[in-house]
This record gives C-alpha cells, structure tokens and sequence, in this order.
C-alpha cells in the first residue's frame, strides 16, 4: 500500500499568500514523513481552490521537497493550449527532478469551463484532441496535427520531459469507466461506497490484464476524508468545524447556477460522510480499524486522503497527519505481512 495526498485547497479565510505558505508547510511534512505523491484539483472563478494554476503552484512545491511526487489531478484539458501544456509538463518534471505524475480530465462542472470561454458543449471533444496533441508532443521531435480546434504543422518540439514520460492519472466513479484508462496505462483514484470501489477495482484489474499482461500493476488509489485526533470526540468537532467552511466552498459555483453536480451530492455535514465511510475520522484506532476494512473490501493498492479541507489549522493538520504517519501507515505494512 502507498499513501497519496488530494488537496483542493479551497478557501479558509486567510490572506491568499498565507494561505500558501501554510500549504507548504504542510507539504514539506508530506515530503519528510514519505508519502507518495501530493495531488491536487483544478477549479476557477470558484472559492473551491485557491490554486487556479497548478502549474505555478508545484513549481513552488518541487523546490521546498526532495522525494514527495507531484501531481495535478487532474488538468481540465479543454480550457488549456495543449502545446502550452505539453511544455509546462516538461518543465515541471525538470524542475522536479522527475517527480511529475499528471493527471487528465475533462472538468467536473461546466460552469468552470463556461467561465473562462469555453463553450462546455465542446468540452469532450476538446479534451480528445488535446490529450491526442500532448501525448504526441511528449513522444516526438516534431508535431503534426490536424484537428477541429488545434492545428500544428511540423512544429519543433524544443523541450522534453525527464522522465520519458512521466505517469498519467485518470479519475473515475464507475466500472464501466475503466476500459480507456487501462488501455492507455494509467494509474487510476475513484471514490464512493467501497463497494462500488470494489466493482471498479476489479473492473479495472481485468481490463489492464486484458491489455498489458505482462506490465506491472499501476496505482488503484481511493481518495477519503481523513483527520485523526487524540480522541474520537476531537476529531469529529474539528473535522465538522472544516466541513462547514469547505461545504459551502464546494458548493459556490453550483448554486450560483441553480444547478447540482453529476457525481459528487456531499452532504452539508460530515456525520453523513463518516457513516457512508466516505470520510474516516476519530482516534488512531479508530481510523486505522476502518480504513484497514475498506482497503481489505475495497481491493485498492493505493490510499489518498485530503488531509485538510476547510478552516483546518496547520496545528490540526499538523497533528492529524503525524498521527496518521505514526499509528495507522505502518498498520497496512504489518497486514500485508499477514496476508501474506
């Protein structure tokens, strides 16, 4: 089992460059303590992120780490230049030190992509040809294409990756999502119910076995909300205190709208979260024994929690993470060894 990171970094209330220097704080403690990879989210003209530009973001955070992966998860293809794009990722895995993983999608809620001039309408196709256009550019010296939205004649490609190349993530919420990402090798994050984790990890498992057989297993992640506190009393009045900030942060753009997302029906408390196992909340005990059960049902290799949503203080997460780090990661070393 590996250990991964989802930030949305939405809004707590803070001075914007406060903000971000706590998230680096909080970032270099990830680095230290060994997780594998710290991923965030994509989100404009919304409180939901503070961090509109990933890019600008990690580049930040590759030099304040030395092992910690970095990883967009996921770029909204359809609102950037794929070119621009493509280069961005090379620069970024160079400055890393080839720490890149990115990740790709076509953006949760059309109002985001409809804010920046983008007709969603076009959305998906858009993504196709861009995704089309970035693996090209990172495979190749010179590019070609001829699409509805991009053109490129026999354009140098002067900038290159250093790792060749570097992963690729794709999220998805159903089984029948799994064919295109394992065709294309891609490490994969889902959510929901463990049982509808469990349908898509084994979905996903028959179809890269199908396509690669003799490729090593990429990462099957789930994402939960996680905080961990000396008491499970503690733990639950810190985790309601952030929800009630990072609900309405989720939620801003929708409701300027009048409208709801597909996928993602969070509930205005966190109680509901916690009983549905979609957030794990309590002492160490009591976060290692639930989490310990969903990996078992949910047959998934890799664990990524958000750590801190909301008002969540650098001292709350602070505290929560080296707990985690401390009581509950080595508990999935020592139930590999039993089942094993």
């Amino acid at each position: 089992m590996k250990f991964g990171i989802f930030d949305q970094n939405d809004r707590n209330g803070l001075p914007i460059h406060k903000q971000y220097e706590d998230r680096m704080q909080i970032i270099e403690l990830y680095d230290r303590l060994g997780f594998h990879a710290y991923h965030m989210s994509e989100h404009h003209a919304t409180t939901l992120s503070a961090c509109p530009s990933q890019s600008v973001f990690l580049a930040a955070a590759a030099q304040r780490t030395r092992k910690l992966r970095l990883s967009p998860l996921v770029y909204i293809l359809p609102i950037h230049h794929p070119v621009r794009l493509a280069e961005e990722i090379c620069m970024l895995d160079n400055l890393s030190g080839g720490r890149l993983e990115y990740g790709v999608g076509r953006g949760a809620s059309p109002h985001e992509i409809e804010a920046l001039g983008i007709d969603p309408a076009t959305a998906q196709a858009r993504y196709v040809e861009s995704y089309e256009i970035i693996k090209r550019y990172l495979s190749s010296d010179t590019l070609d294409y001829q699409g509805t939205f991009w053109q490129f004649n026999d354009m140098p490609i002067e900038l290159k990756p250093l790792q060749t190349p570097p992963p690729t993530w794709y999220a998805l919420a159903s089984p029948e999502s799994t064919v295109w990402p394992a065709q294309e090798k891609m490490n994969i994050v889902c959510g929901g119910p463990v049982q509808r984790v469990r349908a898509i990890t084994d979905r996903y498992r028959e179809e890269f076995a199908r396509r690669h057989p003799s490729a090593a297993e990429p990462l099957i992640g789930v994402n939960r909300y996680i905080v961990v506190a000396e008491t499970d009393q503690e733990a639950m009045k810190i985790a309601s205190r952030a929800w009630s900030v990072f609900h309405p942060n989720f939620f801003k753009l929708w409701k300027k709208h009048g409208t709801e997302p597909v996928n993602q029906k969070l509930p205005p408390t966190i109680e509901p979260l916690v009983e549905s196992g979609l957030a794990v909340v309590g002492r160490p005990e009591t976060v290692r024994e639930k989490l310990l059960e969903q990996a078992h049902e949910g047959a998934f290799n890799y664990l990524i929690g958000t750590f801190m949503f909301g008002d969540m203080s650098v001292s709350e997460a602070k505290t929560s993470i080296g707990l985690f780090h401390e009581s509950i990661m080595p508990a999935f070393s020592e139930s590999q060894k039993v089942l094993s």
